[in-house]
């Protein structure tokens, strides 16, 4: 693929439409290898040819060195270098460049070739199974094209984080908050539930979570079964829901129309904590009628956003 690179990502506008339909974008391409990895078109802001990278000193494994886009200097990733293979990638495995947006951070990745976008609906998109021991921290999701073949949903936020290392979470004010209460959260990607641990431990909330939207639409029934069971209010005890924006089965659109459909949460924020930063997603946010949104991953502005919900 190289004349279509261009207006690849033309309809981009488009997509928001996407919004409570649980399904997504995915952009696919190789590593060279057989094998097929995905990243979500939201990420994605361009696609080319690899420029010249400039080579700096004492880069962090697996980032090959800098380019200057559009007056900013980024730092250049091959991907290649973070996802196990048994087989020799190609020669060219780095030929093109993925310029992606998300968690506040702009940078390139390097990848061999890249095929087409594809919609999926997310309820055929899936967690991977434990066996996959060698990628499994970064790859968050699997799906399957119409041939059979597998695609492999890279969690990029993981791959960040390896970069440029997990941001140090600092001392954060403990809330006024009732022992009796607590939240909820759902996020598929491994690192981001850690940082949201650390988090709501430092404010001193408890919590249950789940790791996707499906696993997180179950256990938030369950919660409200058993408070109209015991005669309870859930709000009384369920203070907040904090969902991501891309999970596997069920997206955090399509979960928050489940919960603000039942009249059981009524009165339960909904805060919509996503990597997809863009105006165009807050608004997708908003359609579905999430109470308030944050980006990927500032722990101060997630505890100043929380903690009044919660104390509420």
């Amino acid at each position: 693929m190289s004349s279509n690179q261009t207006n690849l990502l033309e309809s981009i506008d488009a997509r928001t439409k996407l919004a409570g339909s649980n399904k997504m974008e995915i952009l696919l391409f190789t590593l060279g290898t057989r094998e097929i990895f995905g990243i979500n078109v939201f990420k994605v802001r361009e696609v080319s040819q690899t420029p010249k990278i400039t080579k700096t000193p004492n880069m962090p494994l697996g980032v090959e060195g800098v380019l200057s886009l559009r007056g900013n200097i980024i730092p250049v990733i091959a991907l290649a270098k973070f996802v196990a293979t048994q087989e020799t990638p190609a020669a060219d495995a780095t030929s093109t460049m993925i310029v992606t947006e998300f968690s506040k951070h702009t940078q390139a990745f390097l990848v061999h070739e890249v095929d087409r976008i594809i919609r999926v609906d997310w309820d055929k998109v899936r967690a991977p199974e434990t066996m996959l021991a060698g990628n499994q921290q970064l790859i968050t999701a699997l799906t399957e094209l119409p041939d059979g073949k597998l695609v492999s949903i890279l969690d990029v936020e993981q791959i960040l984080a390896s970069v440029i290392g997990e941001p140090i979470i600092p001392d954060l004010q403990r809330a006024s908050i009732n022992p009796e209460t607590f939240m909820f959260f759902v996020d598929d990607s491994m690192v981001a539930r850690k940082e949201i641990i650390s988090v709501l431990d430092k404010i001193g909330v408890k919590y249950h979570q789940a790791n996707n939207g499906r696993e997180a639409w179950d256990k938030l029934q369950n919660l409200a079964n058993r408070a109209t069971h015991d005669g309870e209010r859930l709000r009384e005890k369920l203070k907040m829901i904090l969902v991501d924006a891309e999970m596997p089965e069920m997206d955090g659109y399509v979960l928050t129309k489940h919960i603000k459909s039942d009249n059981r949460f009524q009165g339960i924020p909904i805060v919509m904590h996503s990597s997809l930063s863009s105006n165009a997603n807050r608004a997708m946010g908003s359609s579905v009628g999430v109470d308030a949104y944050v980006a990927k991953f500032d722990p101060v502005i997630l505890a100043d956003t929380i903690t009044p919900l919660l104390v509420g």
